[in-house]
């Protein structure tokens, strides 16, 4: 079974060149950017807050690092 083109004027296609390129204005503008204010204040934990979760998670590596060293030895 053979079916005709369903768009007989596949080769002529506005705003391409011969290679496939669009020319310059054939293409819409840019979006603009929405780097600007949002309206709000995203904030965050306190300062003291950050370092309290990072001395705690220090202390655990710590601790488990002294556990395995410990095992290795054969303290445990």
């Amino acid at each position: 079974m053979s079916s005709q083109n369903p768009d007989p004027l596949e080769d002529h296609l506005t705003g391409l060149e011969p290679g496939g390129g669009v020319p310059p204005g054939e293409t819409p503008p840019a979006e603009s950017s929405t780097g600007g204010p949002q309206g709000h204040d995203e904030g965050g934990p306190p300062r003291g807050t950050q370092v309290a979760v990072l001395v705690l998670i220090g202390l655990v590596v710590l601790l488990c690092l002294l556990f395995f060293v410990g095992y290795i030895v054969g303290l445990l």
